[in-house]
């Protein structure tokens, strides 16, 4: 399209909260996109085309803007529109240069302020979902809410993790005249009790004896995965994922994924974070998106499929964990060869036949072999021995950075 959008945030005050530039902007517009709500809410001295937000969202805004491509386009959005919000999706598609983003206050800070909390004791989720990757003794946080039943949702995964004894308080229309508060312990929320339309719920953890942090050190304990045994053990996944060495932003394939311990621990070091999980295996495959679920990362992807040709149109990774099916012909150099450049490549060997394929990937790659004997220590009659666990070979290698002069790729996929 031509033109750039204009996206105007509006607090729960309404029209009447508006600063000078954001009303200059709404009366000059010609075209007013927005909720049903914001679009409510305007004087009657603004004239424009009202256009409410088609749906789906983004596959509908192309044809929106397209339509309307070269008049002055206003959209209007709840607080700040980078927050989780509409701005982010229009600079995607626009590019930063075609949208001006003129915000209000965004309710995660009035939550803030009403709780008193300074922004870096805070965690803010915008996905309930996500509560038991955050859980810890103390620990506050802002759950900016999907819907008006979020708030029991919250309240039984709190109970349910051993955290019922947390304090809930739900801020309800903040910033405007009916603005209010409700304070309650999350084991005694009412069952099946709506909640406002417009809220934000804060969350003062409290640990209870049954409770059981997780942490998000690599590591967590086996019995924290539903298995059927195909689960990569505690010390060699610690390992593992020291190697695999998550950063913000990055993509992990989990090939060979079983119960997916491991791109579910990938996607636990950081909220940005992503995994796909390549699993063969229906049933396992299942069970992967049971334990992402419960363990609070469930963006994770599973692609049900045989690697390496389900790995064909995934995102490019940043790292690939090869946790099954080693031997399949040509799988380690694929997975090689769509790792971006610094990407990072471990596989694990329990029979010799694998073993043999790592070793000839050291050779050709490079990298390094360690081999793991894990002992637990286990009864023997009225004494205490130690079991030996199959011993694990672990090939790690590093792909290098592109040669000086040489054109970096950028394609999304492999």
């Amino acid at each position: 399209m031509n033109g750039r959008v204009v996206v105007v945030g509006i607090g729960g005050d309404g029209w009447g909260g508006l600063d000078e530039a954001r009303r200059r902007a709404v009366l000059g517009a010609d075209v007013l996109l927005g909720g049903e709500r914001h679009l409510a809410m305007l004087p009657n001295e603004a004239v424009a085309e009202c256009v409410p937000w088609p749906r789906p969202l983004r596959s509908g805004l192309v044809d929106v803007l397209e339509r309307w491509s070269g008049r002055s386009i206003v959209a209007l959005a709840s607080g700040d529109p980078l927050v989780a919000g509409v701005a982010t999706t229009l600079i995607d598609l626009l590019g930063p240069e075609s949208v001006e983003v003129l915000p209000a206050v965004s309710s995660e800070a009035l939550a803030r302020a009403r709780m008193r909390w300074p922004a870096e004791t805070v965690a803010v989720l915008r996905d309930h979902r996500a509560l038991v990757r955050e859980l810890a003794p103390g620990r506050r946080l802002l759950v900016l809410s999907e819907d008006r039943h979020t708030p029991s949702v919250v309240a039984g995964v709190l109970t349910g993790a051993g955290f019922g004894q947390s304090a809930l308080t739900m801020l309800s229309d903040l910033g405007s005249p009916d603005e209010a508060r409700m304070v309650c312990r999350a084991d005694e929320w009412p069952a099946g009790r709506e909640a406002p339309q417009l809220h934000v719920l804060a969350v003062e953890s409290v640990a209870g004896p049954t409770a059981r942090p997780l942490g998000l050190a690599p590591g967590l304990p086996d019995d924290a995965f539903e298995s059927d045994g195909q689960l990569t053990r505690r010390d060699l996944r610690a390992s593992a994922l020291s190697r695999l060495a998550p950063a913000p932003g990055e993509v992990l394939w989990d090939v060979g994924a079983g119960a997916g311990s491991v791109g579910i621990e990938w996607m636990r070091a950081h909220p940005s974070c992503r995994t796909v999980s390549v699993e063969a295996d229906a049933g396992r495959a299942a069970r992967v998106e049971r334990n992402a679920a419960r363990l609070g990362v469930p963006g994770l992807e599973v692609v049900h499929g045989r690697a390496p040709e389900a790995l064909d149109g995934l995102p490019r990774p940043d790292a690939v964990f090869v946790g099954g099916g080693g031997t399949a012909p040509g799988l380690l150099r694929k997975c090689w060869e769509a790792l971006r450049p610094g990407g990072r490549l471990v596989a694990h060997a329990v029979t010799i036949e694998t073993e043999r394929v790592l070793v000839d990937a050291r050779a050709e790659f490079g990298g390094e072999l360690v081999r793991f004997h894990v002992e637990h220590a286990d009864s023997i009659g009225t004494f205490t021995g130690w079991a030996p666990a199959r011993a694990v070979v672990q090939w790690c290698a590093t792909k290098p950075f592109a040669a000086v002069g040489e054109r970096r790729e950028t394609g999304e996929t492999s």
